[in-house]
């Protein structure tokens, strides 16, 4: 994404006009569309500012992506409790319907049984709780598959 979109898409997300952060900025509203629209950067103190009005760090203002940003408050929002009422398998296999169909094509005991033994190891050598123990395997699969050359 170039500047100017995440720009763009900060402002938008902040809820404010080019008019209103012109005017927060000391700039006029075209400086506004120009950097938005790449014609022109801004320096690296309006970029401060900018980062400051929109509550980004500049990494952040700099590589902005509004879907991101918005399942981050997504999963931000979500209560715990919240969580355990969604059916996550469910809504991932809309996307992955092999999260519907393996279950009647894959005996998972064995994989169960060495996932927990995982699991156990985890807990016993880190001291970790049951979340955390999950939450490491999972990240630890996940890793697996980004250096795979196919998930690429």
């Amino acid at each position: 994404m170039n500047l100017g979109k995440s720009l763009w898409n900060a402002r938008k997300k902040s809820g404010l006009s080019q008019e209103e952060v012109a005017e927060k900025l000391g700039v006029s509203r075209q400086t506004i569309s120009k950097w938005e629209l790449d014609e022109t950067l801004p320096d690296i103190r309006q970029s401060k500012k900018l980062a400051v009005l929109y509550h980004l760090s500049l990494d952040e203002l700099i590589d902005f992506d509004i879907d991101r940003q918005e399942i981050e408050d997504v999963i931000e929002r979500t209560t715990e409790e919240k969580q355990k009422e969604i059916n996550w398998t469910e809504i991932w296999a809309k996307k992955y319907p092999v999260l519907a169909s393996y279950p009647q094509t894959v005996d998972t005991r064995p994989y169960t049984a060495q996932l927990t033994k995982l699991l156990e190891d985890l807990k016993q050598t880190y001291h970790y709780n049951s979340q955390d123990a999950f939450l490491v395997l999972k990240d630890i699969l996940a890793q697996i598959w980004n250096n795979q050359p196919e998930a690429k």
